[in-house]
């Protein structure tokens, strides 16, 4: 009996010594990764269906953690969380987001599965100006590799998202709102589309009375913005240019407008942005050509932003039917009531 117990003993100070120096080698592969510059950061990927062996695989090969297996362990037994990490909140169940982060060393594993299930992704800063067209915009998203200028633009045309929004027009064109966005990585056109029109129409909500108009009243001041858009360079004349293009309008008067004929050389014939209009352009045979024909184009010629949307709504009343550049250098414009008068100030633009 003696002898059993002896080996009995030895049976158990061994198990424990094993168990010992295997929790003191998980120890040692689980403590997070020191590195000599605490404040660098590690740019990490986690794709859209990524497995979690997978995911551990990664973060071993950026140096994030020392040991895949564990790590992988970890997030298939959670309970291992509370016996390691008892005094951190593990999100249940753990979910690890597709996405890019920007992790810091010295991460543990608790710190790294909350950050990877947070969702807090890695942003593209996209600056969309004022005036842009659809095939602009197009061209801002794939230089910033959000998705195609192809894939946008056949978005911005397709029947769904003008049913989706209500657009009256043949696309999108006029509804992509100029702001800064912040998009991520993977992105579709089609959510970008519909983050730019869903803003335009949180927007208007800041515009006297735009919200309430019908699909077709609004979608005829946004023609008139997108063109009083391109026309304008001085902020306080664009609601006296609105005014022109609004008196025209009453009077079926042709809107003469140099903006709608580039339009139609860049857009619709695909031609390079021309360096001025010459008058044999103006007679090109388009709806578009407010210099043959009055009314409204059939649809925007651009993007317009608040400033424009404004003094679309909005024009003020006034006796103006013409306006004439001044001061090109400032983009300031004299405003005239006769063609008379409209001469004159040309005449002495001109001499200037």
């Amino acid at each position: 009996m003696k002898k059993k117990g002896k080996v009995f003993l030895a049976i158990i100070c061994f198990l424990i010594i094993v168990l010992a120096a295997g929790f003191i080698y998980l120890r040692s592969q689980i403590v997070p990764v020191i590195n000599n510059n605490p404040d660098e950061t590690v740019r990490f990927e986690v794709v859209k269906g990524d497995s979690i062996y997978k995911i551990s695989q990664n973060l071993e090969a950026v140096g994030l953690i020392k040991n895949q297996k564990f790590f992988y362990y970890f997030i298939r037994y959670p309970k291992l969380f509370k016996i390691f990490y008892s005094n951190q909140e593990i999100p249940e169940p753990i979910v690890l987001k597709s996405g890019i982060y920007h992790l810091n060393y010295g991460l543990d594993y608790a710190q790294l599965v909350n950050a990877l299930s947070s969702g807090q992704q890695e942003y593209i800063k996209v600056v969309i100006p004022e005036g842009k067209t659809i095939s602009q915009i197009g061209e801002i998203l794939e230089n910033a590799q959000i998705c195609s200028k192809a894939e946008f633009k056949t978005v911005c045309y397709s029947k769904g998202i003008l049913n989706q929004y209500n657009i009256p027009g043949e696309s999108a064109e006029g509804f992509l709102f100029p702001e800064t966005y912040f998009f991520t990585k993977g992105m579709t056109a089609q959510e970008a589309a519909n983050l730019m029109i869903d803003t335009f129409f949180e927007k208007i909500q800041t515009i006297e009375g735009l919200s309430e108009k019908t699909p077709q009243e609004l979608y005829n001041i946004v023609i008139l913005a997108s063109i009083v858009e391109r026309e304008y360079r001085v902020e306080e004349e664009a609601p006296l240019i609105a005014s022109v293009f609004t008196n025209r309008l009453k009077h079926n008067i042709g809107l003469y407008s140099c903006a709608t004929i580039v339009y139609i050389l860049t857009e619709i014939e695909g031609r390079p942005h021309p360096d001025r209009v010459l008058l044999e352009d103006t007679k090109i045979d388009s709806p578009y050509n407010t210099y043959k024909w009055a009314g409204l184009t059939p649809g925007p010629i651009s993007n317009p932003g608040l400033v424009a949307l404004s003094a679309a709504a909005n024009p003020p009343k006034t006796d103006y039917y013409f306006f004439q550049v001044s001061d090109s250098a400032q983009g300031k414009h004299v405003f005239t009531s006769t063609f008379d008068e409209h001469k004159a100030s040309h005449n002495l633009s001109t001499k200037n």
